[in-house]
C-alpha cells in the first residue's frame, strides 16, 4: 500500500511540474530575449493551427465511366467529409461524453482535467483521466493522418509521450480555439478521426458500419462509434462483438451521465438501459469501399483501362500518390458496352484461363481533335492471381515483347503513298523470293520468301490484303527503311519505337538501356521491319487505325473525358496536342489500300463473314514468323481497335492453331495466324460496338494516289 501510495505521489508531482509547465509554455509571450528559436516555435505553431483551420482532408479520388458510374475508387484513406449539420446531435454528444465532457468548458486545454488526473494519480497512480482534449486530439490525428499520411513513423510522432510535443500541441490547441469556434472544431475531430475497418471520419463510418449517413445515428450506432475511437483495431465490432458492446454501452452510460438524456434521473436512467438493450447493429458485411482498379463495377474487366489511366495521369502531370489523397472526380472515356464486348470477344477465342496464351483488344475512338479509348480488355481477368486467369499487367496497353507481324506492312504503303512510289491501284512486283541489294542478315544477303504463292504483280490494295513479303522488302528499299520507320511513329507507334528497347523494356532515364527499338532497326539498317517482329502496343496499334480513318491527323489515345477537383474546379493536364501526322489525301488513300482484306482473297475475309460484317472498313492481318504472335488491326469511320494473341507464359512458343488455340513448343508447322484468332475476336466485338451505328463509307482518293 506505501509503496503503491509512493508511486502515485511521484507521478502526482510530476502531473504537478508538468501542468506548471505547459501553463507556462502554453502562456508565455514571444519577446526579444527568448531568441530565433522561439520564434521559429511560434511561427510553426502559427502556421500549423493556420493549416488545421482549413483542413484539406486526404480524401477519395472516383474514377467513373463515359456515362457517369463509377468503376474504381482510389484512396489512401476512405473518408466522406459532412458538414456539422450532416452529424446527428447523438453522435456529437456521445463523442464529447467518452473523450472530452467539459469540451465547451475549457479553451483548448482543460486545466481541471489535468488536475483531476494529479489527484487521482495520488490516490491510484492512474493519470489516464483528463490528459488530452478533443481540441488537442484534433491536432495529433491531423498532424499523424493528414500531415503525416498516416504512416506508423508520423504516428509514433505525433503521440510520443515528450514534454515538448505536449506544449506544442497544447499551444497550438489554445491558438486553434481563438480561430475556429467549438463547433467547428468538433466537425473537424469527427471527419478526421479514423475509425478502424479503413474508415476515417463519422462519414465513411456510418457508411461502412451501418450503411448509414451520420445525420441518421441512433444513440447505440453513435455510442459505438465514439468508442471505436480509442482503440480501433481492439474493439473492431467486426472481431470481437462483445468488446464493442462493452465499450458502446460504457459511452452509452457516460452520455447518460453527462445530461444527454434529460435532466431526470430515473428517465435517464430508462433509456440508457434500453439503448444497452440493443443489438450492435453492424451490417453483416461491412461496406467496405473497394480500393484500387479492381474496384467498383466490374474490376476484373474495367482494371485494365484504369491502370491504364493511372498510368497516363502519372504522365499527364497528376502524380499517382496526388490521386489517393486528391478526391478528384474523374470522368473516363470507357464505354462500359465496348469494354464487356471485346473481353466476351476475346473470351470467346482463348478461355482466360488458357495457360501461356494471352488475348488483348484495344478500341480508340478516331477524331481530329481528340482519340478516346473506349476499351482496353483482354481474355485476362485484371487481378493477381494467375491461377486464376487474371494478370496485373496492362496487357491491352503496355507495349508486348511481341510483333504484330505484317500490320508493320502499313506503314511502308503509308511511306510508299507518301512518297510518290506508288498507287493504291497501281501493280507492284511479287517475285516468289527476293535477295535485297540494301540489306543483310548479318554477313549474308538478306533473303526474302512468300508464304504462299501469289500473282507476279497485284496492286497495292491487292498487296495490302493478301500480303506478300517480297512485295513489301522491295515497297521498303524504294521508300527507305527511315521513312518507314519514322513513319510508324508519326501514325500512332510512339512509344513502340522510342519508349522501349529492342526488347521491349522501357528506356531508362539515364540512357543505360538504350537505344530505343527505331533506333535499333535504322542503325542496323534492318529490312525485316516491315515484317513486324518487333515489340509492339495494341492500344498503340488502335490508335494508328484511328489516325488514318481520321484523315490522319494523330492524337494520344486519351482516356480522360474531364476531371475535376474536391471543389468541382477543372483540373488541366499535360497532354500531348493532336498534330497532322501524315497528309489527309495520303491518310484517305492509305485507308482505300487497306480495304479489300475483309473481300475474297483478303487474310481476314473468312473472319468477317463468319461474323456477318458488311461495313466498310479498314484492316490488315499479322502473323509473326515463329508464330509467337498474330494480330489484327482494323477501323471504320466511328471506331478503330487492335487485337494481338501472343505468349505470355514464362518462356515464348509457338502457338499452334485449335479450340482453343494452345502453346506447342517449337514446331511452327500448325502455328495460328492473325485471321484465325485475333481478326474474328476483332469482329466479333465490333459487330456489338457498332450497333446501332449507320454506316459510313471510307473517304474518296485523290486521282495522283490511285
Amino acid at each position: 500500500m506505501f509503496a503503491a501510495r509512493a508511486t502515485g505521489l511521484v507521478k502526482l508531482v510530476g502531473l504537478c511540474l508538468m501542468a506548471g509547465v505547459l501553463v507556462a509554455a502554453v502562456l508565455f509571450p514571444v519577446v526579444g530575449g527568448l531568441g530565433l528559436a522561439s520564434n521559429r516555435a511560434a511561427d510553426t505553431v502559427d502556421q500549423t493551427s493556420g493549416e488545421l483551420t482549413k483542413a484539406e482532408l486526404p480524401l477519395v479520388t472516383t474514377v467513373l465511366d463515359m456515362h457517369g458510374q463509377p468503376i474504381a475508387y482510389l484512396y489512401d484513406q476512405y473518408r466522406v467529409p459532412v458538414p456539422s449539420e450532416g452529424i446527428a446531435d447523438t453522435m456529437k454528444a456521445a463523442i464529447i461524453a467518452i473523450e472530452d465532457k467539459r469540451f465547451f468548458e475549457h479553451k483548448g486545454v482543460d486545466w481541471q482535467g489535468i488536475a483531476r488526473a494529479a489527484a487521482k494519480a495520488g490516490v491510484d497512480g492512474e493519470t489516464s483521466q483528463g490528459a488530452s482534449t478533443l481540441t488537442q486530439q484534433y491536432v495529433k490525428n491531423y498532424l499523424a493522418f493528414v500531415v503525416g499520411k498516416g504512416s506508423e513513423e508520423a504516428y509514433e510522432k505525433a503521440t510520443e509521450v515528450t514534454l515538448g510535443r505536449k506544449i506544442s500541441e497544447a499551444r497550438i490547441a489554445t491558438q486553434l480555439e481563438q480561430k475556429m469556434s467549438k463547433d467547428e472544431i468538433l466537425t473537424a475531430y469527427l471527419n478526421v478521426v479514423p475509425f478502424g475497418n479503413g474508415a476515417f471520419g463519422v462519414g465513411a463510418a456510418a457508411r461502412t458500419y451501418f450503411d448509414t449517413t451520420p445525420d441518421k445515428l441512433t444513440v447505440p450506432q453513435a455510442a459505438m462509434l465514439a468508442g471505436l475511437v480509442n482503440e480501433p483495431s481492439r474493439l473492431n465490432p467486426g472481431s470481437d462483438v462483445d468488446a464493442a458492446i462493452k465499450r458502446r454501452n460504457t459511452v452509452i452510460d457516460r452520455m447518460r451521465d453527462n445530461g444527454a438524456f434529460g435532466p431526470d434521473p430515473k428517465v435517464a436512467e430508462e433509456k440508457a438501459a434500453e439503448y444497452k438493450a440493443t443489438d450492435i447493429g453492424v451490417v453483416p458485411d461491412l461496406k467496405l469501399l473497394p480500393n484500387g482498379c479492381v474496384g467498383a463495377g466490374d474490376g476484373p474487366v474495367y482494371g485494365f483501362f484504369c491502370r491504364y489511366l493511372v498510368d497516363y495521369l502519372e504522365k499527364a502531370g497528376l502524380p499517382t500518390e496526388e490521386l489517393l489523397r486528391g478526391g478528384y472526380t474523374i470522368t473516363t472515356t470507357m464505354d462500359p458496352v465496348a469494354t464487356r464486348a471485346a473481353k466476351d470477344a476475346a473470351m470467346q477465342q482463348v478461355p482466360k484461363t488458357q495457360p501461356g496464351v494471352a488475348n488483348a483488344m484495344a478500341v480508340v475512338q478516331p477524331g481530329a481533335d481528340k482519340h478516346r479509348v473506349r476499351a482496353l480488355a483482354a481474355n485476362r481477368d485484371f487481378g493477381n492471381n494467375a491461377d486464376a486467369g487474371q494478370s496485373a499487367y496492362s496487357i491491352p496497353a503496355e507495349v508486348t515483347k511481341f510483333g504484330a507481324g505484317s500490320i508493320y506492312k502499313v506503314f511502308t504503303a503509308a511511306s510508299a503513298l507518301e512518297r510518290g512510289v506508288t498507287g493504291i491501284d497501281k501493280q507492284i512486283d511479287v517475285p516468289k523470293t527476293y535477295t535485297s541489294k540494301v540489306y543483310k542478315d548479318g554477313n549474308k544477303p538478306y533473303t526474302v520468301k512468300n508464304a504462299a504463292d501469289y500473282k507476279e504483280k497485284m496492286t497495292l490494295t491487292e498487296a495490302m490484303a493478301q500480303s506478300p513479303n517480297t512485295a513489301f522488302i522491295i515497297l521498303e528499299e524504294k521508300a527507305g527503311l527511315n521513312n518507314v520507320v519514322d513513319m510508324a511513329y508519326r501514325l500512332g507507334l510512339r512509344e513502340s519505337m522510342q519508349g522501349v528497347d529492342w526488347k521491349g523494356d522501357p528506356l531508362k532515364a539515364d540512357g543505360s538501356n538504350g537505344p530505343s527499338q527505331g533506333d535499333v532497326y535504322k542503325r542496323d539498317n534492318s529490312g525485316s521491319f516491315t515484317l513486324g517482329a518487333g515489340p509492339t502496343s495494341v492500344l498503340e496499334l488502335s490508335n494508328v487505325a484511328a489516325t488514318i480513318v481520321s484523315g490522319g491527323k494523330w492524337c494520344p489515345p486519351t482516356p480522360v473525358e474531364k476531371i475535376v477537383d474536391r471543389n468541382g474546379r477543372p483540373v488541366q493536364l499535360k497532354e500531348a496536342p493532336c498534330d497532322q501526322a501524315v497528309a489527309p489525301e495520303v491518310a484517305n488513300a492509305l485507308a482505300n489500300s487497306m480495304s479489300a482484306d475483309t473481300k475474297a482473297g483478303g487474310t481476314a475475309a473468312q473472319a468477317a463473314s463468319n461474323a456477318g460484317w458488311t461495313r466498310p472498313m479498314v484492316g490488315k492481318t499479322g502473323t509473326t514468323e515463329n508464330h509467337w504472335s498474330v494480330a489484327f488491326m482494323g477501323a471504320t469511320p466511328q471506331f478503330a481497335g487492335a487485337v494481338m494473341t501472343f505468349t505470355d507464359g514464362v518462356a515464348p512458343q509457338v502457338i499452334c492453331s485449335g479450340s482453343p488455340p494452345r502453346l506447342c513448343g517449337t514446331n511452327d508447322a500448325g502455328g495460328v495466324y492473325g485471321g484465325q484468332v485475333a481478326a474474328p475476336t476483332w469482329f466479333n466485338a465490333m459487330k456489338v460496338i457498332h450497333e446501332g451505328q449507320e454506316p459510313a463509307n471510307l473517304p474518296p482518293v485523290e486521282p495522283r494516289f490511285r
